[in-house]
């Protein structure tokens, strides 16, 4: 599996912490989802108790941080955003998000390369929230980022890999590359196929957070995850138009 910055990931599944329907949930799907990485977003944290004690429960689960942007509309935003999260979370990593489109969350990616040059150059260690556009890809690679996390589809809709050519495009294009798909994934067969692709985690929220049953869909993702790299690493068969037949001729009696 690749490295994340230098650092192994124990599972390729990273999770959001929004949504949640009690504390108490949140903390049994994370680890329920054996996720190694928890995305916090900076406007979750307060200076308060309410605050303090979600980032203390955050701190005993014993995972990975990764701070984001959440909601940014600018360039000054994001960059202001990413650099208070680093005084509060002690971390150097940030998933920069910087919305370009207020209905479907698509990124700016314009603002997005413009900020994730200010922030490497500042010590950051960048994960990018954009879209599966290869000269966007690298772009963002040239101002400094060493992950990519190009979305399956609108964040929080579910509908899995909408633009599965280019995200296999981006895979191929980027092989040395740790690529994640973040956002519109909704079922356990969707994070699989994701990593069937080639991809080298998933980050989720909506799809667990929201389900009927969070701990049990929490579960449900580690597994398909899991399944979907080892399915990528056994090279499965290639898609055919006709038949093969699975069971040999040779030897097969003919009745004159």
């Amino acid at each position: 599996m690749k490295t994340f910055y230098g650092t192994t990931l124990p599972n390729p599944l990273m999770l959001g912490t929004a949504q949640y329907p009690s504390p108490a949930i949140l903390e049994a799907a994370f680890t329920q989802s054996g996720a190694g990485v928890a995305t916090v977003s900076l406007r979750r944290e307060g200076s308060g108790g309410a605050g303090q004690a979600f980032w203390q429960m955050i701190r005993d689960l014993g995972v990975l941080v990764l701070p984001n942007t959440a909601g940014c509309h600018t360039v000054k935003e994001a960059v202001t955003t990413a650099r208070m999260a680093r005084e509060v979370f002690g971390t150097d990593w940030i998933k920069l998000e910087l919305i370009g489109h207020t209905d479907s969350l698509q990124p700016d990616v314009f603002g997005l390369v413009e900020a994730a040059k200010i922030l490497t150059e500042d010590g950051f260690q960048v994960f990018p929230y954009t879209t599966e556009d290869l000269i966007v890809g690298e772009r963002l690679l040239a101002a400094g980022c060493e992950v990519l996390m190009p979305w399956g589809a609108p964040i929080g809709s579910g509908r899995g890999l909408n633009n599965e050519y280019a995200l296999r495009a981006m895979r191929a294009e980027f092989p040395d590359v740790p690529l994640v798909v973040d956002a519109g994934i909704g079922l356990p067969s969707h994070a699989a196929h994701a990593m069937e692709l080639g991809f080298d985690a998933v980050l989720l929220n909506t799809a667990v957070a929201r389900a009927g049953d969070p701990v049990a869909m929490a579960r449900a993702m580690m597994q398909a995850t899991l399944a979907g790299r080892l399915a990528h690493e056994a090279d499965p068969i290639e898609a055919r138009d006709m038949a093969e037949a699975s069971t040999p001729v040779i030897g097969k009696a003919f009745l004159s």
